[in-house]
């Protein structure tokens, strides 16, 4: 058995289904290219059936990438093969990812079906894809909830149709540790074949237990793990890509290696959240801002004597480094485009210029720029093409004064002006944004977060607005929290479906 890790990135996938996190399709190269440099081995690029966003996305992907294999979803369907086939064709490594439900609620509940009729969908499935392609995964829905001796038949067969990965989904994050772990070596001890194919783990944390999952599939024998950048995901997220490739540099004494060059994790673990507008809770293992940060005495005292005492990873092993080039307003061109540039974004010179111009106007304003400021940055533009612009916002507030808000805005090339009071700044500017756009519009959802530290730091709004039965996802930024509330409602209102 090898002790090769192979790494299977599941970001552009089963990390943009997140509600509001999704890219378009010069984002997703971006952060196809970005996997690329940090090293992962597969890149799953989507589900092409699942829209024409989805289909050209993966297109344009297996252009943009090298040496990763390309990756697309199916479920066991014909035509959804005969789609993701179609899809990988400019992918110089591609594989088709395949697969249907195992466990019995999803046989009875979900199709209808029996044991036997699925294991026959599954089996000619696999023969059907490797029409197309040579490497062929298979993945067992609810493998968690599925009985082992049931689940090792269908890989068995699945293995025998020419499955070349075999994916063992904890589909609802259900399992215990010890019981994934005991799984995947039951399958590994009874199933004919195991080793002509890579049993792989897909762990979700509904229980907090996807990476803790994940580890225990490893050592039981999966020789890859399917993880996504900061552990995005649906309802809870996956596991977290960057969480097994430090514990395993860490516990180099498991003697299992993965392609991961380590000192791209901060940069990477910053782009997508940028991109994908999410932020890293400040908490979260290797990656949030607080993970190199000691408050307390007792380790402050320790870390200054010996940083081994309390860090158990050396900061510059994810790329963090405290020698960094620190942007401020007297920083040209060459030093903003080398910023950029090691978080994946390459600029033309004319959206260098623009962003450049914006990266001026925030140094005069803050002390240092961030590498999170300038992701911030580089996203802007995003807001050019968009039919309402924010032109002009003037807020009167204080103590013991009923707050004001005068606001512009362009409406495909037409401005309109009101004014509204309201019980906060916040809720001011927001009322006179509605006196201009009359809908019936909720605010579902308000959360601001600081990007760093300090009163002149910008600061990123996300918003939650309900509109005709739909959730709308929105984002701005600011060193002004009331613009960068308003900037997120309007981001909300330009995505209203027509």
């Amino acid at each position: 058995m090898s002790d090769r890790l192979f790494i299977f990135d599941t970001t552009l996938r089963d990390g943009e289904q997140v509600p509001g996190c999704q890219l378009n399709t010069v984002e997703k190269i971006q952060v196809a290219k970005q996997l690329e440099k940090l090293g992962v081995d597969v890149i799953e690029a989507g589900f092409p059936i699942s829209s024409p966003g989805d289909f050209q996305s993966v297109i344009e992907i297996s252009k943009a990438v090298t040496w990763p294999t390309i990756c697309a979803l199916t479920r066991a369907v014909e035509k959804d093969i005969d789609c993701a086939a179609e899809a990988l064709q400019y992918a110089k490594h591609k594989r088709i990812h395949t697969g249907i439900g195992t466990s019995d609620s999803h046989i009875k509940y979900k199709f209808n079906s029996t044991r036997e009729a699925i294991i026959e969908r599954a089996v000619a499935a696999v023969k059907y894809a490797k029409h197309f392609v040579e490497d062929v995964e298979f993945y067992a829905e609810d493998a968690g909830r599925t009985d082992n001796e049931y689940l090792a038949r269908v890989v068995e067969a699945v293995i025998k149709a020419g499955a070349t990965v075999v994916n063992i989904p904890d589909t609802t994050g259900y399992c215990l540790p010890s019981e994934y772990g005991a799984k995947i070596k039951y399958l590994m001890e009874h199933v004919d074949g195991i080793h002509n194919a890579v049993i792989s783990t897909h762990c979700h944390n509904d229980l907090g237990m996807a990476t803790a999952c994940t580890l225990e599939g490893v050592l039981n024998g999966a020789r890859q793990v399917e993880v996504t950048i900061n552990g995005i995901g649906e309802r809870a997220g996956n596991t977290s890509e960057e969480e097994i490739a430090m514990i395993l540099k860490c516990h180099a004494h498991l003697g299992i290696e993965t392609n991961i060059n380590t000192q791209r994790i901060a940069a990477t673990s910053r782009l997508i959240s940028s991109l994908m507008n999410m932020p890293v809770q400040p908490n979260k293992a290797i990656v949030g801002r607080n993970a190199f940060a000691h408050s307390s005495g007792i380790h402050q005292d320790g870390v200054l004597k010996n940083v081994q005492t309390y860090e158990i990873i050396d900061p510059k092993d994810i790329g963090i480094d405290d020698n960094a080039i620190i942007l401020t307003a007297r920083s040209g061109h060459a030093a903003l485009k080398h910023r950029l540039e090691v978080h994946g974004i390459e600029l033309d010179d004319e959206r260098l210029d623009k962003v450049y111009e914006e990266f001026l106007r925030l140094a005069d304003k803050k002390k240092e720029v961030t590498d999170d400021d300038i992701l911030m940055l580089a996203g802007a533009d995003r807001a050019e093409s968009r039919a309402i612009k924010v032109i002009n916002l003037q807020v009167t507030g204080g103590v013991g004064i009923r707050p004001v808000a005068a606001i512009t805005l362009d409406i495909a090339g037409e401005r309109f002006s009101a004014a509204a009071e309201g019980n906060g700044p916040v809720d001011a500017a927001i009322n006179a944004l509605k006196q201009i756009i009359r809908r019936k519009m909720t605010l579902k959802e308000f959360t601001i977060q600081a990007i760093n530290r300090g009163s002149d730091d910008v600061g990123k709004v996300h918003m939650q607005v309900e509109y005709d039965g739909h959730l709308y996802y929105g984002f701005g930024a600011s060193t002004d929290i009331i613009a960068a509330s308003v900037e997120a409602y309007v981001d909300c209102i330009n995505k209203f479906r027509k």
